[in-house]
């Protein structure tokens, strides 16, 4: 209870940064255990800039070595914490990267099964999140215009 006797909820800010990471006409997808498809993305460490931390979520979670080609930009949202029973306020910024090799392993301790690089168009309807399918969708466009 708060000073007023009220049963506040606590709430938390909390940042990450991911990838949308491309190899030729494929993207970087993650297999949660539960079956959700995801970009890579991790919470940021102490001193860590957005771009860091986004090169080594992706290299974490998928032994992919990034190289990023331009910022995507950031995507807000919240959700409910029940362990905690906190409402967390989340905010994601997104890079578009480029790497060399299709070789990637899921990293079985934060929770993947598998990882895979699945061709873009497929790899927009896969993934579980509709944040996640804009930020696809405007990395694609930032590639074309790129290329």
């Amino acid at each position: 209870m708060d000073q007023n006797g009220l049963l506040g909820v606590v709430s938390m800010v909390e940042v990450s940064s991911g990838g949308v990471v491309v190899f030729g006409n494929t993207i970087l997808l993650l297999k949660k255990y539960n079956g959700d498809w995801v970009l890579p993305k991790g919470r940021l460490e102490k001193g860590e800039t957005f771009k860091t931390a986004a090169l080594r979520e992706v290299l974490e979670e998928s032994g992919v070595k990034g190289e990023v080609i331009e910022y995507i930009g950031e995507v807000n949202y919240k959700y409910k914490n029940l362990r905690e029973d906190e409402v967390v306020y989340k905010t994601v910024h997104w890079y578009l990267m480029r790497t060399g090799s299709m070789d990637c392993v899921p990293q079985r301790k934060e929770g993947f099964v598998d990882a895979r690089f699945v061709h873009m168009d497929k790899a927009k309807d896969l993934v579980r999140y509709s944040d996640e399918r804009k930020v696809i969708l405007k990395g694609i466009e930032i590639l074309k215009q790129t290329r």
